[in-house]
């Protein structure tokens, strides 16, 4: 009796430790410690209203999900990405019921085109799993006196981002073949 009550609980303890881990391996979006810290009291940016009153949006802490369209070098070791901005979807898509087939999943429209300069980690900037045309960043940050000197859209620092490299995420366009 002892030996099967432990062995119950040793199971649940094991079934507790699941975490989606960076990339996101679970049926909802599920924030990281960090992310969950950055996100506190900032909005979901809205482009429409801050090209209409940016003064309104400067210095608050404003976040989005984006596909980066381009990067290039910064000042002082930033990258500067042009993204595509996505919706997150409230579940993620999931190759079988099992979770780690999960993927973060964000909308396959672009609702609009933001700029954003990240400071990245190591591991971040260079290597395979790199952030580059095709990756997906969340960003947390603020609206500074800077704008892009191609299109004048507002330029976000970001204090947080989190990254999903090619193919570690997907859109809703993958809804044909995965499950809900």
């Amino acid at each position: 009796m002892v030996r099967s009550w432990l062995l119950g609980l040793a199971g649940l303890a094991l079934l507790s430790c699941h975490s989606p881990g960076q990339y996101g391996h679970s049926r909802v979006y599920a924030p990281l410690s960090a992310e969950a810290d950055a996100l506190e009291k900032t909005k979901e940016y809205d482009p429409v209203m801050v090209q209409r009153k940016p003064e309104d949006f400067k210095g608050k802490p404003l976040s989005f999900f984006g596909v980066v369209l381009s990067r290039t070098e910064g000042a002082g070791g930033t990258a500067r990405l042009k993204l595509s901005l996505r919706t997150l979807e409230p579940r993620n898509l999931c190759e079988s019921k099992d979770e780690d087939s999960c993927r973060v999943t964000v909308s396959d429209r672009e609702h609009a085109i933001a700029h954003a300069l990240v400071k990245l980690s190591e591991d971040d900037n260079i290597g395979k799993l790199s952030v580059g045309t095709g990756s997906l960043v969340r960003i947390v940050g603020q609206i500074g006196d800077e704008v892009d000197p191609n299109d004048g859209a507002p330029v976000l620092r970001a204090s947080y981002y989190r990254h999903w490299p090619r193919n570690f995420y997907v859109t809703t366009a993958s809804r044909a073949h995965m499950l809900r």
